[in-house]
């Protein structure tokens, strides 16, 4: 059975659509935000390959399709922001100023957690772009040495987690302008975030994109600092 599976060349692909339609179901049928559908799609793919016995990088490599359109992906997020490109105009200064700021905490607590924690160099720097986009994070972590695996399950899991409490940590902090709600979910959670940020509202979304770009490109620019 598990060669067969193997030696398909669409199994793969079929799996993780129908894993993440299955999340996707569950989180709205219960409203809960711990089925998120990537979280749900994760936990079923790695019980399928352990219980089937099939190479992660089998799995890998038979998914390598949707792994292609991630890039295309996230460069449409930019129709929401050029929607809204006079909220842009009209408030450049406070959301650059934003993005920094989260930026720099970002990056600055991985710093940190490696000199408290007394990671290796080859840890540290697989951490460190952990809340930009996976197509912009693997190619810091290549450029200064780290594992790019773990770099990836980093972002995904930062992603997630800013998906799921995005909402209640902004109604905490009682943050109520939709710009300053979008530059942080973009900032902290990336593209997985920015699906929240989409759901609450135009502006959000909007800025939210805009936000995974111009924190991805900081973070490219300020990781030699850092390192």
């Amino acid at each position: 059975m598990s060669e067969w599976i193997s030696m398909s060349e669409v199994w793969a692909v079929v799996i993780s659509l129908l894993t993440y339609e299955l999340g996707n179901l569950l989180q709205k049928k219960t409203k809960w935000a711990i089925f998120n559908p990537l979280l749900v799609a994760m936990f079923l793919i790695i019980s399928f390959l352990t219980i089937f016995r099939i190479d992660y990088s089998i799995y890998q490599e038979k998914t390598k399709y949707i792994s292609f359109l991630l890039t295309p992906a996230t460069v449409c997020l930019a129709i929401p922001l050029y929607e809204k490109m006079q909220i842009l105009k009209k408030n450049w200064k406070a959301i650059l100023v934003g993005i920094g700021v989260g930026v720099l905490t970002s990056m600055g607590a991985i710093l940190g957690m490696a000199k408290l924690m007394k990671m290796s160099y080859e840890q540290y720097v697989t951490l460190l772009p952990k809340s930009i986009t996976t197509a912009i994070g693997i190619g810091v972590v290549r450029e200064f040495g780290g594992y790019e695996t773990i770099t990836v399950a980093a972002i995904i899991l930062t992603g997630i987690v800013g998906n799921i409490c995005a909402e209640p940590v902004c109604r905490i902090f009682k943050i109520k302008n939709p710009i300053a709600k979008g530059v942080a979910i973009g900032t902290g959670a990336h593209v997985i975030g920015t699906t929240t940020a989409l759901e609450v509202g135009e502006i959000e979304g909007a800025m939210s994109s805009l936000s995974i770009v111009v924190a991805g490109m900081m973070t490219v620019l300020l990781a030699p600092l850092f390192t």
